[in-house]
């Protein structure tokens, strides 16, 4: 009865919070007035592309005015999507470059394949645009360096959009390990499980007449087209995608980063491969990484794309272990638990999100859309600027690098570079067709 009672006014507290922080912003959208609503463009739309247009009209004092997509039928099905969800016909883009000599945009949300993900924040700061960018925010860690120097050079905002960050359970779960609830922590353990089935073997066909491939491949070298690349499964070929550690582990890693309160490792190794069919997918279904710090801490990520057995019945989350405790914590719920195993702390986050689809639509995208828009607004501290961001993000393209090499990588701990190894360094940037290189 205690517990219960305890969940009760959490869930209470939390839900006040909510009201409160809708409030505030409310108000505030009636002293900006009209000529101030945030002007949104949303690119990528299909996929978490949908979840960012319902996170961008929950906010208040928005409006998506365009929407860009390299396949027609996608941008037309997204057009109807918008308006039914109550936004006024947005204009639809396909070449993003266009997109960029539109005046009456202040924010581009990115939610495309991950190699456009550096090349179309760079080129929006550019163009004078705030920035939501989906994880991972870069298709290598020299995209990640630029993007970090972009943001210092023309100022414009850049939020990553790995949405735990706003979440309240798990903002005050971090409040809580700093005040010392399990000690000192030293070890965070990741994980994801699914399910995902067999790609096959691709086969050369002719580009459907509405998607406009050239566009699609952007930034990346030229290749022939195959029917089983897009619209999901180009993130398993290393061409345009980083692996499942990029696409879902970032998540995960970043909380437990956040947790140990650690930015850059001094060893990273990782082991695993594609075991479970035997097809085109050249990253892998399941893979161990481990990431160690100076001082005793350490990070473990583990990713079991085709086997989808959970950890506590969940396909997804964190275990932050200390010295009096252990932590269990997810996109939905916060979990204390003594040394004897007993709960002494239970948080249900006041929002509800998905955790292992391919869209994640939930109410920490509308939480996080809201800190950028109010980052824009009236100065507040953005939960994941791109130079805390892309520290995460970094961590996985380490540990795809150390299983790509096969051996253990050693780091500096100062900037996270890869040390003595030019065999691994090789992998930090990678080659641009001609025209599309980014130069900041």
């Amino acid at each position: 009865m205690k517990t219960n009672r305890r969940i009760f006014v959490k869930q209470g507290v939390l839900g006040a919070t909510g009201l409160l922080l809708s409030s505030q912003a409310s108000a505030y959208s009636r002293i900006l007035g009209a000529n101030d609503t945030l002007r949104f463009a949303v690119v990528g739309l299909n996929g978490r592309g949908k979840a960012l247009v319902r996170a961008i009209q929950a906010v208040p004092n928005t409006e998506i005015t365009h929407l860009c997509d390299v396949d027609s039928v996608v941008l037309e099905k997204a057009k109807a999507y918008t308006i039914e969800h109550g936004s006024k016909a947005p204009k639809t883009v396909i070449d993003y470059r266009k997109l960029l000599e539109e005046k009456d945009i202040d924010v581009i949300a990115i939610a495309t394949p991950d190699h456009w993900h550096a090349p179309m924040t760079l080129m929006a700061v550019q163009a004078g645009k705030h920035v939501y960018v989906e994880k991972p925010c870069c298709y290598n860690p020299e995209e990640g360096e630029m993007l970090i120097e972009a943001q210092k050079k023309y100022g414009k905002l850049i939020q990553m959009g790995n949405q735990q960050r706003s979440g309240l359970a798990s903002i005050e779960a971090i409040q809580d390990i700093r005040e010392g609830i399990i000690g000192e922590v030293y070890h965070g353990k990741a994980w994801y499980a699914n399910t995902r089935g067999s790609i096959g073997k691709g086969k050369e066909i002719a580009v459907p007449e509405h998607l406009d491939w050239d566009l699609w491949q952007g930034p990346a070298p030229r290749m022939p087209y195959k029917d089983n690349y897009v619209h999901y499964n180009w993130h398993w070929f290393e061409h345009w995608g980083t692996g499942e550690i990029n696409n879902n582990g970032t998540h995960e890693i970043d909380i437990c980063r956040w947790a140990l309160g650690v930015d850059y490792p001094t060893k990273v190794s990782s082991s695993g491969g594609r075991y479970h069919f035997k097809d085109d997918w050249e990253f892998y279904d399941t893979q161990i990484a481990n990431f160690e710090y100076e001082g005793g801490k350490m990070i473990t990520w583990e990713g079991r794309s085709c086997n989808g057995l959970q950890f506590f019945q969940r396909g997804r989350g964190v275990t932050l272990h200390g010295t009096n405790g252990t932590i269990l914590l997810d996109r939905n719920l916060y979990i204390v638990y003594n040394h004897k195993g007993e709960e002494v702390k239970w948080v249900k986050e006041g929002v509800e999100s998905a955790t292992t689809n391919t869209v994640g639509m939930g109410g920490l995208d509308v939480s996080h859309m809201n800190n950028l828009a109010n980052g824009i607004r009236n100065g507040e501290v953005l939960n994941s600027p791109i130079d805390d961001g892309y520290k995460s993000n970094l961590l996985c393209h380490l540990g795809n690098i150390s299983q790509k090499v096969g051996r253990v990588l050693n780091i500096n701990g100062n900037n996270g570079r890869i040390l003595n190894d030019k065999k691994a360094m090789k992998m930090w940037s990678r080659e641009y067709e001609p025209g599309w290189e980014m130069k900041v």
